[in-house]
Parts: structure tokens; C-alpha cells; sequence
């Protein structure tokens, strides 16, 4: 059984940072591709960053380019996205997501975690 479990948020004030992680488990994810997505109240989910856990290669949405980033740890099967110069637009409950397809699209993507909040203070 394959399971995401997304942890590391919180509050923070703007300008501030948090790392968020994603323990996957329940199969062998080296072909997959890891993606990071949000979703504000009243507003639909949202790509944020996708990772290739083989290639090691990453996109972000424009929005947090320069400010995100997201990697892996092979070893422990862990995603992770660090977030710096947060602002009170990213405030939202992030998912953590695997697919065999990388990209932008929520349809792309087989497996979600439970979702993690981050709220940013002004």
C-alpha cells in the first residue's frame, strides 16, 4: 500500500522559512516523478514543484521560482521542499503527490498525501 505522509509546516511570519517532507512508502518510487502542490481556501489546487526521483530533475511553478526548492533523499525515500521568503500568498495546505508522468496536472499524478498547513503571517 502506497503511502505519502507530507510533515513540517506551520505558522510563520513572512519573509520567513519551512521545510516540508514527504516520507513515501509502499513500492519502489525510482521511476516516479514527486510533485508538490497547494490549495488556498476557496481556491483550486496548484502546482508548486516536481521532481524526476531518478534524474534528480525539477520544475517550479513561476510563482515560487528563486524562493523553492525541492530535492529528494534516495536513502530514505523522503521529498522535501524548502521554502524561503515565504509571503502571505503562500499560505495554503500543501500535498505532497507520485505519478509516473511529470508535470503540472493533478491528473498526472497516482498517489497523494493528506496535505500539511503552512500559514504565512503579514
Amino acid at each position: 500500500q502506497v503511502q505519502l505522509v507530507e510533515s513540517g509546516g506551520g505558522l510563520v511570519q513572512a519573509g520567513g522559512s519551512l521545510r516540508l517532507s514527504c516520507a513515501a512508502s509502499g513500492r519502489t518510487f525510482s521511476s516516479y516523478a514527486m510533485g508538490w502542490f497547494r490549495q488556498a481556501p476557496g481556491k483550486e489546487r496548484e502546482f508548486v514543484a516536481s521532481i524526476r526521483w531518478r534524474s534528480g530533475s525539477t520544475n517550479y511553478a513561476d510563482s515560487v521560482t528563486g524562493r523553492f526548492t525541492i530535492s529528494r533523499d534516495n536513502a530514505k525515500n523522503t521529498v522535501y521542499l524548502q521554502m524561503n521568503s515565504l509571503k502571505p500568498e503562500d499560505t495554503a495546505v500543501y500535498y505532497c503527490a507520485a505519478g509516473t508522468s511529470i508535470g503540472t496536472k493533478m491528473g498526472l499524478y497516482d498517489y497523494w498525501g493528506q496535505g500539511t498547513q503552512v500559514t504565512v503571517s503579514s
